[in-house]
């Protein structure tokens, strides 16, 4: 989640902060970017992690690799939010995301699946499956329990252990590692959402 813009109102509270997220937690992701690294590259992918400095060599990422060869249009798009601020009960890029707000945006965007508004909810909604963690794909929401409660916190996972999701008050929408202590001890689960089909006219389950 973001850096709250101290000019705005607060909407009411939607969806909680998660209580003692790791401040530091995004560094070993995000780092200074390395102009022109990816400057011939001619890939989008790469050049938009570059641009957001979120690694210092994209053409040589294995996280690179996975999403420009696997990941869904989801996961592209959600990229596309890396930094915008956290705000509690925020859905759009404009005013910022909560967790939910970003997979709720994105998801609508991306696929056409409108998902309820609070992250236990997601969890439970009946157009999506249970997913084991050894079998987690890129655009699978992933779920922890940052606020001793299941499912208070969602993000979208994008490959080779990270997920990317809007962390918590003064953070941004980031990527971190599933594999970190603080989120292997909260993980809760993961859901899948069926795809839609190439040339349908229904962009997935409501």
């Amino acid at each position: 989640m973001v850096a709250v813009q101290p000019a705005r109102a607060q909407p009411a509270n939607v969806q909680g902060t998660p209580a003692g997220t790791p401040p530091s937690a995004h560094s070993a992701v995000q780092t200074a970017p390395q102009p022109g690294a990816v400057a011939d590259s001619g890939d989008a992918v790469l050049q938009l992690l570059q641009h957001k400095g979120l690694l210092p060599d994209a053409s040589e990422s294995a996280l690179v690799r996975q999403v420009r060869d696997k990941a869904s249009d989801m996961v592209l798009s959600a990229m596309q939010f890396l930094g915008v601020p956290y705000r509690r009960g925020g859905d759009s890029s404009a005013e910022g995301f909560d967790c939910s707000g970003f997979t709720r945006h994105v998801f609508e965007r991306s696929i056409g699946l409108v998902l309820p508004r609070r992250a236990d909810e997601q969890a439970s909604l009946d157009a999506l499956h249970a997913v084991r963690r050894e079998e987690l794909r890129p655009g699978d929401l992933v779920f922890f329990n940052t606020m001793r409660r299941a499912f208070s916190h969602v993000g979208i996972y994008v490959g080779e252990g990270k997920f990317i999701h809007a962390p918590r008050t003064g953070g941004q929408v980031r990527i971190e590692d599933m594999r970190q202590a603080y989120w292997t001890q909260r993980f809760n689960g993961a859901r899948r959402a069926p795809m839609p089909q190439a040339g349908s006219e229904e962009a997935g389950a409501r």
